[in-house]
């Protein structure tokens, strides 16, 4: 027996038992499951950033794709923020690093 306490897809119960193997599981509340969805972000991000890999960087997103349905939100509402932060910043498209930020001198007047 190996026991977990993680946020697993959808069809995980039934894949497990058509491997012939059982399982318990739960219902979450809205708030034990926003919580676990934050962890499972977590989980994905340091997944991704191990491996490098589009799957991984897709389980990602299959994640923020929930936290955003699970806080009311929409997928256009997040592209829509995310367009308006472009607009106003930039993207990252111009690989820039910022090595310092010093402070202007005053001028003689």
């Amino acid at each position: 027996m190996k026991q977990y306490h993680k946020l697993v897809r959808d069809q995980i119960p039934e894949i497990i038992k058509a491997d012939g193997k059982n399982c318990i599981c739960e219902t979450l509340s809205d708030k034990d499951y926003l919580s676990l969805l934050d962890q499972k972000l977590n989980e994905e991000l340091a997944e991704y950033q191990e491996s490098k890999s589009l799957e991984e960087l897709a389980d990602l997103l299959e994640v923020m794709q929930a936290v955003v349905k699970a806080r009311g939100w929409t997928m256009e509402e997040l592209e829509q923020v995310r367009a308006d932060k472009a607009d106003k910043r930039g993207g990252f498209e111009k690989k820039i690093l910022l090595k310092e930020v010093r402070e202007k001198e005053p001028s003689d007047g």
